[in-house]
């Protein structure tokens, strides 16, 4: 059975992007906006990033392409079946040279911070797969052997918003998907882990809070010693 992918960014006789990243998910629907819009769809549309959307249920069997049942032993909800996902998940990686990092987003995952980011920034390829209702047969973990990865401790209704702030965390650090290099280091958890300096634009004045004047007098260096004396560190992450 052969299954295509909704593509976004990919084209016939197209670069090879830089990033790719594949989504396999009950809603392909869900990305529509996110990848419609501001930094991604430019990254897309000059062919640095390549998102792919992959819709479980076309793995699926039956006339009602059932992807989910009741668990055993009882309780509520339901619980995504292994067979269409596994399938889906092994089609995927064969349909590209690269086999691909396959990512589960699971809250029994490493919670996602910068030097995550990074790591998956260096992958050429990220497969990232999303669970629903009550989460995932245990056998598609055993099966699969994915990464786990978790966006914080709180409950969503399914891993499509997690796997948007995988991609959008991670895209910025493509080269080129910014423009200026720069900005990616210069940005909170940059390489010294600190969070961004103040920002201010016009007006100079509003309701009698000034902009600093040292940001007006176009001393950069006196400017450069003043952002770097007002980066401060997320209580959660010390420093």
């Amino acid at each position: 059975m052969s299954h295509e992918g909704e593509g976004a960014g990919a084209c016939a006789g197209a670069i090879v992007p830089a990033w790719r990243v594949d989504v396999l998910t009950l809603f392909p629907g869900l990305f529509e906006g996110f990848l419609g819009e501001s930094i991604l769809k430019r990254a897309i549309a000059r062919n640095l990033v390549e998102v792919r959307r992959w819709d479980l249920r076309e793995w699926a069997e039956g006339r009602h392409k059932q992807v989910d049942d009741r668990p055993f032993g009882g309780g509520p909800g339901m619980v995504l079946m292994a067979p269409p996902v596994v399938s889906a998940v092994e089609a995927v990686r064969a349909s590209a040279p690269e086999p691909g990092r396959l990512v589960a987003l699971s809250p029994r995952g490493r919670r996602l911070d910068q030097a995550k980011v990074r790591e998956l920034a260096a992958e050429p390829r990220l497969i990232l797969l999303c669970g629903r209702y009550e989460g995932f047969d245990e056998r598609i973990i055993d099966e699969l052997s994915p990464e786990l990865l978790s966006i914080g401790d709180y409950v969503l209704s399914g891993g499509e918003v997690p796997a948007m702030v995988v991609i959008d965390s991670v895209m910025r650090l493509i080269p080129g998907v910014l423009g200026d290099e720069a900005s990616a280091l210069d940005e909170s958890f940059g390489p010294d882990g600190a969070l961004e300096y103040p920002h201010y634009t016009r007006p100079r004045e509003f309701r009698g809070r000034a902009v600093p004047e040292i940001l007006l007098g176009g001393d950069h260096a006196a400017i450069a010693r003043w952002r770097a004396e007002h980066r401060t560190f997320h209580p959660a992450h010390g420093g």
